[in-house]
Order: structure tokens, then C-alpha cells, then sequence
């Protein structure tokens, strides 16, 4: 039979290939993106280097896919092989039991049994060969079979394992039905170039193998169900290498946002669900540009020169609710494209130095979209500083985030030049996305954040290579909420440093709620700053009410607790320069966004480093 005789190990070995085929394009990948770009910037300049730049990035972006794509093939295979040896299990139980009974199972999955019986007239009942009813179901066989005429015990037995065989190959069967064509799915298109739509369709060819290997999978140890941080690198530790291989291949988005796994997987896996979403999105605006609804009219004028009548096409009042609907839609896609954009121009402009090496920690396009990036290992760095964005941060503003990051990165780097520091932006929260009223009297967001963002700090303490890092909470306006609340609920949180800037407050009253010594608890608002006007909670003053600038409070409140700049606070402050006044017809907030520049720079890199402003 061509089940008995099927050698699974050439399916296996396939497997093997294509998993060691993944492996050495995502090596590839990482030798252009990492080494060989970053050699060619510093030795070349002009037209032609820019242009052999950019043909590299094309060819880092067709071994990452087919790194993805083989992925899959590999755990297709994986799967396939699993089903197919469960079938055979069947089959082989079944062909051992009928030989133990003398029974003869022939290569067309019938059995002959042998005589047996009460004799008649001297002799034993004969023998016979038995089809399964599935493969003989006409009436003869059936009613043969339910009114057991056969007087030969034997042939009951046999009908049982025609029947059972016949169910082994019937699964053999559905798993060659089931896998042919996914397997043909993921065949790549017979050219050189990674389009929108290959990553889309990437994206496609996950979740169909993702279906398929659904047994498979809950075959291997499953993650545990909300787990901790430590129970997931537990789980991790326990997989073999082609398990987490597999994992990675089909569970990108979860893996990607696994707190307690290395930095090097997590990036892995975000990377390739950063490369799906942003052909999907991609393809999205596509579809939706070519639904732009007419925003003109054609009215008929008298030219005044000529007197004769003309077509003008005019504003149509009635026609501009639709177009500035279908704007807004238009600029929320090319905001969330130029934030991973953004993201993976951190890989495409890498300069080579280990310090600065992006790690993509999490990223999803949910909401408002999400991302955690890195600038460094927090695995192997000596201090780790997360910083939480505030009130307007969304996916569509990354950028300006991740240059914040890589600020900070660079100062403590040059503060401390004997210990690493990796620096990483959190948004994995929806932040609010207006002042009033979102962020001036609603703590929900912040409120949702809290369990995230303890995990992922747990996680990075989890996946650090030599145990606890000197790691540092910074908050940003309603980010400081965002990390109070945190601290406050959390009291075992591997936190040693917390630096709160332009902040509204931190959900507590004094410093010692944060579960930390005071002396290490931070805090700096410039004095420029509008978040100095928030009301308190009695609310006397309207929220950032401009002809309320100057005026002072009579007592140190803010929106979410006590000033934590204030000394009834019971923290430490630091100096920063007074900021912009706020240029009303420009820029409602520029002291707001000024804590990353000159001496409130310096003052962070020094705490974030170990040390004391």
C-alpha cells in the first residue's frame, strides 16, 4: 500500500531544507542590512553609492521574504508529515493486530482471514477476503456484513480492520487534499521583486498554514495562557529549534510581542509582521485613492473679457463633507505608512555600531497602531531606559519617538563611556490623542496601559543575559501617568530609576507610592511648559487657558496627584531650560516637547546612566 510504503523522513528532510534555506536568507538579510551597506556608506559617496544602496535594500527585502516564505514552507511540511504519521500510526496498529491473527492485509486494503469456526460435516468454515463497506458499500456487502451470514468468526474481525484501514487512508487522503494546495500557495512569483502585494499575500499563506498545522501545533507544548514573563522564556527554553522556527513562521504577531523572549526573536518576528502590514496598508491606500470623490462642480460663467460663456469648475459646498470624510481616511493610511516607514528606516540607515543596532520589540496596527523599538540590546546592555510617549502619540508619529530614543541612547553613551545603554520607546498603548478632553480628565488610557507595560519591563528584566539591568522608567507628559500608575500597582516592578517630564501628575500623592527609594524618583517641567496651567482636580482654572498663563497656583495639584515636581511631592528634581513660550498662531506647546535638547538632556543621560544631576 502506498501509505504503508510512504517514507515521511524525504518529507521531513524537505523540512529540514527549507528551514536551513529560511536560516540562510534571513543571515543573508542581516549581513546587507547590518555590515555590507554600512561598509559601502563609509567608503563611498555620490550617485552610484546611493543607487547601489538602494538595490541592496531591494535585495535585503527579497531574502527576508524568502526567509518568511520558506519559513512557512518548512511548517507546512512539518505539518503535513504530522498528519500523515497519524494516519500511519492507525494503519500500522491495525496491520500488526490482523497479522497477530493470521489475517493477510493485501495492498488494496482488503483482508483475508483464515477458516475458522464450529466444523460442519468435517470441515471448518472457509476463508475469504473482505473489502472495507466504505470502499464496497453496495447493498450485498452491508446486509452480508449486519446479518453476519459469514459463519466464519474470522470474518467479522476482518471487516473491522478493512474498515479501520480504510480510515487510515481516508486521513492520508485529507491531509494530501488539505496540504496540496497550500503548498502550492506559497509559491513565489517567478520575478525579482518584493511587491505590496508578495507581503500581502505573505500575510495570506501565514494564516492558511496556520490553519492547517493547527494539530501539529497543539502537538508541540503550547504557550502558556497569559503567561508571565518568565513562564514565556520558560516555554521558549523548552521548544527545540524547529519548534520555535515553526512558531516564529506562523505566530509572527504573537511572538513579536512575547515579554520574558529574547530582543533577537522579538525583532525577528515583528519584522516580518512590520513588512506584512505595511504591504497590506500599502495596497489599502491604493484602493482607497482611487475612490476620491469629485470635490467640483462645473457651473457656466460669462468671461468678462470676451463675453462669451465658459465651464468653471467651482467648490460644491454639498460635495465637501465626502471629500474631507475621504481625507481624513487618506492621511490616517499614509500616517500609519510613514510610521513603519519610519520604523524600517532605523535597518536601512544602521550605521554599524553595536549600541545603536535596531530591535524591533513589538509592533501591531491596531487602533491607533502600536510599536517598541530599541536602540540596543536591552538583553546585553548595562542600563535599559523605556520611555512612555504621551498625549498625541500614535503610530503615525513613531518617528518623532524614536528620535527622542535615539537621543537619549547617544548622551548616556557619551556620559558613561565604560557601560552600554540601550534606549527604547513603549507605545504599546493607545495613547489619548487630544488634550481636552481626553488627557485632562480621563485616566482610562493610562488605566489600560498599566498590566502591558509591567509586563514588558518584567520581560526585559527576564530576557537580560547577566540578570538584573540598572533599568529607568521615563514618562512623558501623560506617559508619567501612564508610568506612576504602573509603579504604584506594581511593587515588585524591576525598576530602579523613574524620571517624570512635563507631567500632569502620576496618579499619586508622594514619591514613595511609586515603590522605588525617593532619591531615585525624578522629575523636571519647564517652566514654559503648558502643562504647568492643567487645573487641578477642584478645577479653578479652564485647561491650558492662555490669559491664565502667568497665574500661580496657590497649592502644588495637578491633574493626577501632587506636582511631582514640588516638594510635597517628596521626590528629587533636575533643571531644565525655561522652553519656548508657547507661539500661539505656530505651536501651542513648544516648552513641551523640549526635554530631549541641551541641559534636560544631559540631566536624563546622567540618571539613566547611574548617576546624579
Amino acid at each position: 500500500m502506498t501509505l504503508k510504503t510512504l517514507k515521511l523522513s524525504e518529507y521531513s528532510d524537505a523540512a529540514d531544507g527549507f528551514r536551513a534555506v529560511s536560516d540562510m536568507a534571513s543571515a543573508a538579510k542581516d549581513r546587507i542590512e547590518l555590515q555590507i551597506t554600512v561598509a559601502m556608506k563609509k567608503a563611498n559617496e555620490g550617485e552610484a553609492a546611493h543607487a547601489a544602496d538602494g538595490q541592496l535594500r531591494e535585495l535585503a527585502k527579497n531574502f527576508h521574504y524568502t526567509q518568511v516564505e520558506c519559513g512557512l514552507v518548512s511548517t507546512a511540511l512539518d505539518g503535513f508529515v504530522y498528519d500523515l504519521e497519524a494516519a500511519r500510526k492507525k494503519l500500522d496498529a491495525v496491520v500488526e493486530e490482523a497479522h497477530a491473527k493470521k489475517f493477510t492485509v493485501n495492498s488494496d486494503g482488503s483482508v483475508s482471514y483464515p477458516p475458522a469456526g464450529e466444523k460442519t460435516d468435517g470441515k471448518l468454515p472457509e476463508g475469504g477476503t473482505i473489502t472495507s463497506l466504505a470502499e464496497d458499500p453496495t447493498a450485498d456487502a452491508i446486509g452480508r456484513y449486519a446479518a453476519n451470514i459469514d459463519p466464519n468468526p474470522n470474518a467479522q474481525y476482518a471487516q473491522e480492520y478493512a474498515d479501520l484501514i480504510a480510515d487510515a487512508v481516508k486521513e492520508a487522503t485529507e491531509a494530501d487534499e488539505k496540504w496540496a494546495p497550500k503548498l502550492r500557495a506559497l509559491k513565489a512569483d517567478d520575478d525579482l521583486t518584493v511587491s505590496d502585494r508578495d507581503w500581502a499575500d505573505a500575510k495570506k499563506d501565514t494564516a492558511g498554514v496556520l490553519k492547517g498545522a493547527e494539530d501539529y501545533l497543539h502537538s508541540i507544548k503550547e504557550p502558556p495562557k497569559h503567561g508571565t514573563p518568565k513562564e514565556n522564556a520558560e516555554w521558549w527554553k523548552s521548544l527545540t529549534d524547529e519548534q520555535r522556527a515553526d512558531y516564529i513562521a506562523v505566530h509572527p504577531d504573537s511572538i513579536g510581542w512575547m515579554d520574558g523572549l529574547p530582543a533577537t526573536v522579538r525583532d525577528e518576528a515583528n519584522r516580518t509582521v512590520l513588512a506584512e502590514t505595511r504591504g497590506a496598508t500599502q495596497i489599502e491606500l491604493d484602493a482607497w485613492m482611487a475612490k476620491e470623490p469629485d470635490r467640483f462642480t462645473t457651473v457656466h460663467q460669462l468671461n468678462p473679457n470676451t463675453g462669451e460663456e465658459v465651464d468653471v469648475q467651482v467648490r460644491d459646498p454639498e460635495k465637501e463633507n465626502e471629500w474631507q470624510k475621504w481625507e481624513a481616511k487618506r492621511k490616517e493610511l499614509q500616517g500609519r505608512i510613514d510610521g513603519m516607514d519610519s520604523i524600517q528606516s532605523r535597518y536601512d540607515n544602521f550605521t554599524g555600531a553595536d549600541g545603536t543596532r535596531p530591535y524591533l520589540l513589538g509592533f501591531d496596527n491596531k487602533n491607533l497602531g502600536h510599536a517598541a523599538v530599541s536602540i540596543g540590546n536591552p538583553d546585553s546592555a548595562d542600563n535599559v531606559v523605556t520611555y512612555v510617549p504621551g498625549t498625541g502619540s500614535n503610530l503615525g508619529g513613531i518617528d518623532g519617538e524614536i528620535r527622542r530614543a535615539e537621543a537619549l541612547q547617544a548622551k548616556a553613551e557619551r556620559t558613561d563611556l565604560t557601560h552600554s545603554t540601550a534606549s527604547i520607546v513603549w507605545l504599546g498603548y493607545d495613547a489619548p490623542q487630544s488634550l481636552v478632553p481626553d488627557a485632562t480628565d480621563d485616566t482610562t488610557w493610562a488605566d489600560n496601559a498599566r498590566g502591558p507595560l509591567s509586563n514588558f519591563l518584567t520581560g526585559l528584566d527576564t530576557a537580560h543575559h547577566g540578570g538584573h539591568v540598572n533599568s529607568t522608567l521615563l514618562g512623558h507628559s501623560y506617559g508619567s501617568l501612564v508610568a506612576g500608575e504602573t509603579m504604584r500597582d506594581h511593587p515588585n516592578l524591576p525598576v530602579d530609576n523613574a524620571i517624570l517630564v512635563g507631567s500632569p501628575g502620576t496618579g499619586v500623592n508622594h514619591a514613595k507610592d511609586l515603590n522605588i527609594p525617593t532619591d531615585h524618583v525624578w522629575a523636571a517641567t519647564a517652566k514654559n511648559d503648558l502643562v504647568n496651567m492643567a487645573p487641578p482636580p477642584a478645577g479653578r482654572l479652564a485647561p491650558l487657558n492662555p490669559k491664565a498663563y502667568m497665574q500661580l497656583f496657590d497649592d502644588h495639584s495637578a491633574m493626577y496627584g501632587t506636582d511631582p515636581t514640588s516638594n510635597e511631592f517628596g521626590g528629587r528634581t533636575f533643571g531644565v531650560p525655561n522652553g519656548h513660550l508657547p507661539g500661539w498662531h505656530l505651536k501651542l506647546m513648544p516648552a513641551h516637547s523640549q526635554y530631549w535638547e541641551g541641559d534636560s538632556l544631559d540631566h536624563m543621560a546622567e540618571i539613566v546612566t547611574g548617576g546624579a544631576p
